[in-house]
């Protein structure tokens, strides 16, 4: 089973939007929290393997294999 893959862009402008309209937070205050979040969901998706560094969803969930062809990571490392 494949990941779906992460949009940051997504994720980013509904955390801004959140924290604007339904918590009162200022624009500039809205976007520090945004990137803070979003910097730590995508540190969260990449391989920690030092050979690898790819995405989560470039690795097959159940068998964690990393799909790029020329990648030598057999495991997705947290």
């Amino acid at each position: 089973m494949l990941e779906k893959q992460f949009d940051p862009n997504f994720v980013y402008n509904g955390i801004v939007h959140f924290y604007m309209d339904k918590k009162g937070y200022s624009k500039k205050k809205a976007n520090e929290i945004a990137q803070a979040i979003v910097k730590r969901e995508i540190q969260r998706r990449v391989c920690k393997n030092e050979s690898c560094k790819h995405f989560s969803y470039d690795h097959i969930r159940n068998e964690e294999v990393c799909l790029v062809a020329d990648c030598r990571c057999r495991e997705f490392t947290k």
